[in-house]
């Protein structure tokens, strides 16, 4: 079982820049990365908050969850 981030189709959706977004949701663009990699251990819900503000998307879009 895991957890599938799709940030980087969201962002591509969007048109927005990995820099554009790490500044609008106040976090440096290598824990962008982190979370857009799927290598994060854990995320905030004020940034995961922010980045549905920014993105104009909700978690779902963002995060899916995989049996395999």
């Amino acid at each position: 079982m895991a957890i599938i981030v799709n940030l980087d189709v969201m962002m591509a959706k969007r048109k927005i820049s990995s820099n554009d977004l790490s500044e609008k949701i106040g976090i440096t663009p290598t824990n962008l990365s982190i979370l857009k990699t799927g290598k994060a251990k854990a995320i905030r819900f004020s940034t995961l908050n922010k980045i549905c503000e920014v993105l104009k998307c909700q978690p779902g879009d963002i995060l899916e969850y995989s049996d395999e």
